[in-house]
């Protein structure tokens, strides 16, 4: 059950927010095995300025096209199964119209008793939702 956060700039039709967002959830769809419904994404927009995302040295130029992800999830999965994610995500945004070098990934691991998903329960914890299985590792 990911929680995606994305950070664009302003100037994308909705229709294009609605399509970036979808790519990456069908990226961890296909990568990872979730369900449809877990799909929890929090788009934001920025005026001009508001993110700077430099190359840290890798020698390419990010454009205002820049698209910053953070992605929140249980731990557990391999160094592999998240390099495949971070290319299904690049490539799926690709497919959208946004460069290779504009899609910016941070991941973020967690436990199953870092989770509340209502009522100030940790559901995972209690028992009231299953831990999801590992489709990949």
């Amino acid at each position: 059950m990911p929680l995606v956060r994305i950070d664009i700039n302003e100037g994308r039709t909705a229709r294009e927010v609605e399509g970036l967002s979808r790519s990456i959830h069908d990226a961890i769809l296909a990568e990872y095995g979730i369900p449809e419904r877990d799909y929890f994404h929090i788009l934001t927009e920025h005026r001009a300025g508001q993110i700077v995302a430099q190359d840290a040295g890798l020698g390419f130029e990010r454009t205002a096209g820049v698209v910053m992800i953070q992605i929140f999830t249980q731990e557990g999965r391999s160094q592999e199964a998240k390099q495949s994610l971070f290319a299904a995500i690049s490539a799926n945004l690709a497919a959208v119209g946004i460069a290779g070098e504009d899609v910016f990934v941070g991941y973020v691991e967690n436990t199953a008793g870092d989770w509340s998903f209502g009522y100030g329960r940790a559901q995972y914890v209690t028992g009231e939702l299953a831990v999801p299985r590992r489709h990949k590792s």
